[in-house]
C-alpha cells in the first residue's frame, strides 16, 4: 500500500469514532442519552471497525494486528474478493490482479459483518462479548496509536492492554444502568446494539476511501452504467491521496474537533 496508504489508519480510526460519539450527540438531542459507558464502548468499537475493510490487503494495519492469525485471513479474504470480483463484474469494469477495494468495501459487506456480529453478541453471551470488544480496541489501539504500536513486543503490549479494558469494560457494562441493553431492552437482547459501530465503522471506511482519487465501490451489487463495481466519489479534482496534506492537516484535525464536540453534547455538556 505504500506510506500514503498506511497513513489512512489513523484517519479511517478517528473518523470511526467522531462517527459514533456523533450518534450519541445525535440520541441525546432525540432524548435517549446513552450511558457513557455506551459512548465510549461504541466509540472504541467504531475506530476499531473502521479499519476492518482492509483486511482485503496484506500491508493494512488489521493484516499485522494479530499476527499470523489476522495475516492468514489477510490473504483468504483477498482471494475471496478477488473471485467475487471477477464473478461479478460487467463490460466496463476493468481488470485487476487483486481484491483490495472490492467486497470488503461495500454496503452488503459492512450490512452483513454488522449483523453478523449482533447475532454473535446475543447467542455467545459474555465471552462472545468479550472477544468483540478484544478485537475491535486491538484495531481501535493500533490505528489511533499507530506511530507507538509498531514491532512484535508493542503487539503483545497492545494485546494485554485491550484484553484487560475489555475485561473492565464488559464488567461496566453489565451493570445495571450501564447499557448492555441500551437499545434493545427485550430479555435476550442485551449487546445487540453491537452490530450498529461495527456498520457504521466500515460505512465510515468506505466514505474516506471514496474521498481518495481511487474511489470506492460502496454500492456494489447495484449496477451503474456499464460497471458493477463503480467507483463512487466526488468530482475528481476534489479528491485527494492518502497521506496529503489534505488528509493530514484538515481531515484528521476535523474529525477531532468534530468528536470532542460530539462527546460533550452527548453527555450533555454543552
Amino acid at each position: 500500500m505504500g506510506r500514503g496508504a498506511a497513513m489512512m489508519g489513523p484517519a479511517h480510526s478517528l473518523s470511526g469514532a467522531a462517527a459514533w460519539l456523533g450518534v450519541g450527540a445525535a440520541a441525546a438531542a432525540a432524548g435517549h442519552t446513552m450511558p457513557w459507558p455506551v459512548l465510549l464502548v461504541g466509540a472504541l468499537i467504531c475506530a476499531g471497525a473502521a479499519l476492518a475493510p482492509d483486511l482485503d490487503h496484506k500491508a493494512a494495519t488489521i493484516s499485522r494486528a494479530f499476527g499470523p492469525l489476522s495475516r492468514g485471513l489477510c490473504e483468504i479474504v483477498d482471494k475471496l474478493s478477488y473471485a467475487v470480483y471477477k464473478g461479478t463484474k460487467k463490460q466496463g469494469d476493468p481488470r485487476r490482479s487483486g481484491g483490495h477495494r472490492t467486497l470488503t468495501h461495500t454496503w452488503l459487506w459492512a450490512a452483513l459483518i454488522g449483523a453478523g456480529t449482533s447475532v454473535i453478541a446475543i447467542t455467545g453471551e459474555r465471552w462472545a462479548v468479550l472477544a468483540i470488544l478484544f478485537v475491535h480496541i486491538v484495531l481501535a489501539i493500533e490505528g489511533l496509536l499507530w506511530r507507538a504500536t509498531r514491532g512484535q513486543s508493542a503487539d503483545v503490549l497492545v494485546w494485554l492492554l485491550a484484553a484487560t479494558s475489555a475485561w473492565i469494560l464488559a464488567g461496566v457494562l453489565d451493570k445495571p444502568g450501564n447499557g448492555s441493553d441500551w437499545l434493545f431492552t427485550a430479555p435476550g437482547q442485551e449487546y445487540l446494539w453491537l452490530g450498529l459501530p461495527v456498520v457504521l465503522g466500515a460505512l465510515v471506511h468506505d466514505i474516506g476511501d471514496a474521498l481518495t482519487v481511487s474511489g470506492c465501490p460502496i454500492l456494489w451489487p447495484i449496477p451503474i452504467g456499464r460497471k458493477r463495481w463503480y467507483p463512487v466519489g466526488p468530482p475528481k479534482p476534489m479528491r485527494f491521496r492518502a497521506g496529503s496534506w489534505v488528509e493530514l492537516k484538515v481531515l484528521m484535525p476535523a474529525f477531532m474537533l468534530l468528536g470532542g464536540v460530539g462527546c460533550a453534547a452527548a453527555l450533555n455538556v454543552i
